[in-house]
Parts: structure tokens; sequence; C-alpha cells
């Protein structure tokens, strides 16, 4: 049986990399007079770097900048950037991935209860989600920096399970990247990952990858699950309820894409 859902956020609930922190980004370098903008595909390889500050430094690094220059641009643009999102976040400029709202309506209305686990910060992750669901549809909201380590690390999650009173056979994570998947993993919790454009091939350890929340939503690894109509349901999540997550897979592999190791875009 199902009791609980713990949601991730960032690219999980929203299209916040593609459309909310790239397009930060690109607001910031404008508002500093740089004519630089970031695709979509160009934004899914800086991803490699992690941190906005060092991924901006690494950036300008490649365009040939001396390093200091480079430390001293991500200086300036990066509270920029940061002020830009926070407004995004707090007035609905951030969208819902397609079916969110479906979902988390319908398991709302069913009784099941329903958490967050971001790595997110509080002051970004609060205003989007009372946007976008209002003040009572998340029992608990956990973020970056109510723990002292971040996803992969499974302390977010296990804290989730400890302020919730859970069960976590009756528990399911859904994330949409391997860090996020081996921070549940690591907290004993089965995965569902929702796949993005940015997803990388790592995830295939998950119970169940789909390409999207629904309609049309597809299994991409993990066998057979219920998708009624195309869509996660209730249904598809108790169906991966109770699973013993194996341990995660460590090994150093090459960093792709989901969508260049399944062949889809979405």
């Amino acid at each position: 049986m199902l009791d609980a859902v713990v949601f991730d956020v960032d690219g999980t609930l929203v299209d916040s990399e593609r459309m909310g922190h790239r397009v930060a980004f690109n607001d910031a370098f404008a508002r500093v007079g740089l004519p630089d903008r970031w695709t979509p595909q160009q934004y899914g390889d800086l991803l490699q770097v992690t941190g906005g500050r060092r991924r901006i430094a690494s950036y300008f690094l490649s365009r040939g900048y001396a390093p200091a220059h480079c430390v001293a641009l991500a200086d300036e643009l990066h509270p920029v950037k940061t002020a830009l999102f926070r407004q995004m976040a707090g007035n609905g400029a951030i969208p819902l991935r397609p079916g969110v709202r479906r979902l988390v309506g319908s398991l709302k209305r069913q009784g099941i209860r329903l958490f967050v686990a971001t790595t997110g910060h509080r002051d970004w992750v609060e205003p989007l989600l009372e946007f976008h669901f209002g003040g009572s549809t998340f029992e608990l909201i956990l973020t970056g920096g109510d723990v002292s380590a971040l996803k992969p690390d499974p302390e977010v999650y296990q804290a989730v399970l400890r302020r919730g009173g859970l069960d976590r056979s009756r528990v399911v994570a859904v994330e949409d990247s391997t860090n996020g998947l081996r921070a549940a993993h690591g907290a004993g919790i089965p995965c569902l990952v929702v796949a993005n454009e940015y997803t990388d091939s790592d995830v295939a350890e998950a119970e169940l990858v789909v390409d999207g929340f629904g309609p049309h939503a597809a299994p991409l690894h993990g066998g057979a699950a219920p998708l009624p109509h195309g869509m996660v349901t209730l249904e598809t999540l108790a169906s991966l309820a109770g699973r013993v997550p194996a341990g995660p897979d460590r090994r150093r592999r090459p960093r792709r894409r989901l969508v260049a190791w399944s062949g889809r875009r979405k």
C-alpha cells in the first residue's frame, strides 16, 4: 500500500532548469550589458558544472576570458541571476511540468500524504509551491537549508521519514536526476524518475523511469508498469511501493542525457 509520496521540485514538479534558471541567467547577462544567451541545449551541457557561480566562470573561461575576469564576472552576475529567479518563482513564471497539477490534485483527493524533499532554497521553493498549489497541499517541505548534506546524500529523505513518522515501505519518491534517485535509494525509498531533457542515463537504477507525467507518458526503463491512459497515477506509484531499492551503483560512468540514451526527446 502507498501512504505518502515525496516530490523533488527542481526539474521534477517544475520545468525550472530550462524555463527558470536558464532564463534567469540570460536575463542577468542582459542586465549587465553582456550579449551572451544560453540556448536550452547549451545549458544542458553547462549543467555538467555544478553551482551557478562555477557555471558562469566555467562558461567564460571556455570563451577565452582570463581566469580572474571569469571569477569577477561570476561574482557580479550570480546575485543578479538569483534575485531574478526568486522573482520568477513568486510570480508564476516557472511553469509546472505537464501533468503535475492533475497528479498532485488526484493524490491529495485520494488521501495520499504529500511531502517535498529538495536541495533548492526555501526563499524560492515556498513561493513557487504557494503560487502553483496553495499553502496546504504539502504536509512538510524540506529544503537544502534544512540539512547538512545535499543530495545524493540521503539526509533530506531520512528527515522526511523521521519527521513525517513514515514507514518507508509505504513511501515512493519522485525525482528527475541521478542525485535525487541516489538520495531516495540511500534512505531505502523506491523511486519513480520522470525524465526531462537534462536527465542522464544513470537513472536506469530507478524502479521505473518514464518520459513524462502524461498524457502520453511511456516507460523508458524498469519494465511494465500501470500508466492508465498514458498517465502517471496513484496506481503507477502504488505499484512501486514496498520495493527494496538496490544499493546505488557508484561506479564512475560518463554522464549522458537520457534523451540520447533512450532515443526520445520530450
